[in-house]
């Protein structure tokens, strides 16, 4: 596999950043579960507030994972899914690194 370029990494450390929080986390997988959600249906059973969801969906919008969209009065949100694939990409490659680098470990330790 192929190493990945500075650039993919520098682009998709946002979506690294903004995947490390717990409740941004929780949110994605949430909108991954259940589709176009509103804030009332993503705080639900939570004990975070709505003025929290908002703040936290606005990091993951900034950073490409989620987007809003209107029906009617209300602000549903829905995910991104382009980004999380892209993130994947990169860690797959970095992982494909590491692999070489423990396969050449390997081969000089057994010689």
């Amino acid at each position: 596999m192929r190493k990945p370029r500075t650039s993919s990494i520098q682009k998709t450390a946002p979506v690294f950043a903004a995947l490390g929080d717990p409740t941004r986390l929780r949110l994605v997988a949430a909108l991954c579960a259940g589709g176009a959600l509103s804030i009332a249906q993503l705080t639900t059973g939570t004990a975070v507030t709505r003025q929290a969801v908002t703040k936290h969906l606005t990091v993951l919008a900034d950073a490409g994972l989620v987007r809003d969209i209107r029906q009617g009065r209300e602000r549903l949100w829905e995910l991104e899914p382009s980004r999380l694939d892209e993130a994947r990409r990169s860690l797959d490659a970095i992982a494909a690194q590491w692999d070489q680098a423990l396969q050449r470990l390997k081969s000089f330790v057994e010689k």
